[in-house]
């Protein structure tokens, strides 16, 4: 592919779009060093990721779509697929992190939940119905 010039309102969006998301990474990356315990670091940053991320998509669709001069959308399957495993990565490093807090003893953690009727039975034994009239 030769270089092509593109209209200087297009080099602008995408690097508008570029500068955008280079601030939300240092704001995620302040956000680690600022805040204290990993609960905490957990969930921001990977919301500002993911903003991040979106602002580096769009700005492709739109360079490469004025390149091409048409719509070019394979780009969004990046941005779907983070879109899906982000959140389920943070589930389960939350999970990971509960675990491993629960099995060292850390008196911060909160106790693992018991469904309702779990508490009741451990109390009392339920009574032993016949199933025969």
């Amino acid at each position: 592919m030769s270089p092509q010039a593109l209209p200087v309102w297009i080099e602008a969006i995408v690097a508008a779009l570029l500068l955008c998301s280079a601030v939300l990474v240092l704001a995620a990356a302040w956000g680690m060093v600022q805040l204290q315990s990993f609960f905490q670091r957990m969930h921001p940053p990977a919301l500002v990721f993911v903003g991040a991320s979106w602002c580096v998509t769009l700005a492709s669709i739109v360079y490469f779509s004025a390149l091409a001069e048409g719509p070019q959308l394979h780009v969004w399957l990046i941005i779907i697929l983070l879109s899906i495993t982000v959140p389920i990565t943070t589930v389960l490093l939350a999970r990971a992190a509960l675990f491993r807090g629960r099995q060292g003893g850390d008196a911060a953690m909160p106790p693992a939940l018991q469904p309702q009727g779990a508490q009741a039975s451990r109390e009392d034994p339920p009574a032993q119905t016949s199933s025969r009239k």
